[in-house]
């Protein structure tokens, strides 16, 4: 096989076989076959798609690319949580600690900024002294022993999607369902978690920007979950204004630090409590989503977080870094892109942005003073789809 070849099989709209899309990505993922080779295979899938198949095909091949954990095999349940995406989403920041703390196992490989969304893996190393990358034996040590870890890409896991991923951000071939899927996923049967929970995004500050496409989108995960043997549930969730108050790596942090103190802003709030209480309703821990669960989680807030004091490692000059800030009443109806916009504006003035230096200023950040949410439900569509 030669990659021109299922180049121009796609660019002409045609279907690739198993054995192509396996080859494409064993060869992509030593090196065999370039980055502008691959840029226009990217291409080509963003402009003609996918169909179920080959979706479900090149995820298995990406999460075949490197080692798997099989974290279920040691500790269960062990569940994962992912939102694809938006402005001021930290709700995984806050989500993992308060599922972790009600007695349930949380094992993520978290991602870097995609687009103009925000990583949880940059907010992350906002704080001075974090390291996301952790090798098999450090994750494996760390769950079985806190039952809480969230580490970054690393080379042995998923290496296929790491660089793929990469490539995207800096070629215009983010918004696209079947790459998100099998981005999304192969990270997720990498893992080998029991239960996955996923977050998808829509509205403005969303890749997905109607509720049609985001249904799609979660259709197409909980599908490869399902095929896959690991019990899925997708809720589609609201981005047309940012989550919470705090946009940019390091407020973003602060903010969820907040939701565990009680002190958080009631939309984001009510979200990480929607998405954790499901959690527990997904491994057998809660029984239903009722308002009557709801006490549970804030008893473990009062007794767990409330109390708790800020890291040593919580770097004083976070507090102290000039952001920008604004009164102008204009903002208050801005969609949440033009913020995300904003903020991506100011890193590109001091970083350079590209596949092989993707650094993110960590004090970069957005607290609008004036904005004001409408009184809206955050949860625009729940519970899409579960599958065992």
């Amino acid at each position: 096989m030669q990659a021109v070849e299922l180049i121009r099989k796609k660019r002409d709209g045609g279907i690739l076989s198993t054995a192509e899309i396996d080859w494409l990505v064993e060869q992509y993922t030593h090196e065999q076959i370039p980055d502008y080779q691959m840029s226009a295979w990217l291409m080509t899938v963003y402009e003609h798609g996918m169909n179920a198949r080959e979706t479900s095909d090149l995820t298995l091949a990406m999460a075949r690319s490197g080692e798997q954990l099989h974290v279920r095999d040691t500790i269960s349940p062990v569940v994962d949580k992912h939102s694809t995406g938006g402005v001021g989403d930290k709700v995984t920041l806050a989500v993992a600690p308060l599922v972790a703390a009600c007695g349930v196992a949380v094992g993520k490989m978290t991602g870097r900024g995609l687009g103009h969304t925000g990583g949880t893996v940059d907010k992350l190393e906002s704080i001075a002294g974090f390291r996301s990358a952790l090798s098999r034996e450090e994750f494996m040590r760390i769950l079985t022993q806190h039952h809480i870890v969230l580490a970054g890409q690393s080379s042995d896991l998923a290496p296929a999607d790491g660089k793929m991923y990469a490539l995207r951000d800096v070629t215009g071939t983010v918004e696209s369902i079947p790459l998100i899927a099998a981005s999304i996923m192969s990270k997720k049967l990498a893992i080998g978690a029991s239960h996955l929970l996923l977050d998808v995004k829509v509205g403005s500050g969303a890749f997905m920007k109607n509720v049609e496409q985001a249904r799609e989108l979660a259709r197409t995960m909980v599908d490869i979950g399902g095929l896959a043997g690991l019990h899925t549930v997708a809720a589609i969730t609201s981005m047309e204004q940012p989550l919470g108050h705090a946009i940019g790596n390091a407020l973003e942090m602060a903010e969820a630090i907040a939701i565990l103190h009680g002190q958080g802003p009631q939309d984001v709030s009510a979200l990480c409590f929607h998405e954790a209480l499901e959690l527990l309703v997904m491994t057998g821990t809660a029984n239903t989503m009722s308002e009557a669960e709801c006490p549970r989680l804030r008893s473990v807030l009062s007794r767990r977080f409330v109390q708790a004091q800020p890291s040593q490692n919580w770097p004083r000059s976070l507090q102290h870094r000039a952001v920008m800030r604004t009164r102008s009443s204009s903002l208050n109806c801005c969609p949440a892109l033009q913020y995300a916009r904003c903020c991506l504006l100011h890193i590109a003035a001091i970083s350079r942005l590209s596949k092989r230096n993707r650094w993110v200023w960590p004090a970069c950040a957005l607290v609008p003073d004036a904005l004001r949410k409408a009184s809206r439900s955050t949860i625009v569509r729940a519970l899409f789809c579960r599958r065992r």
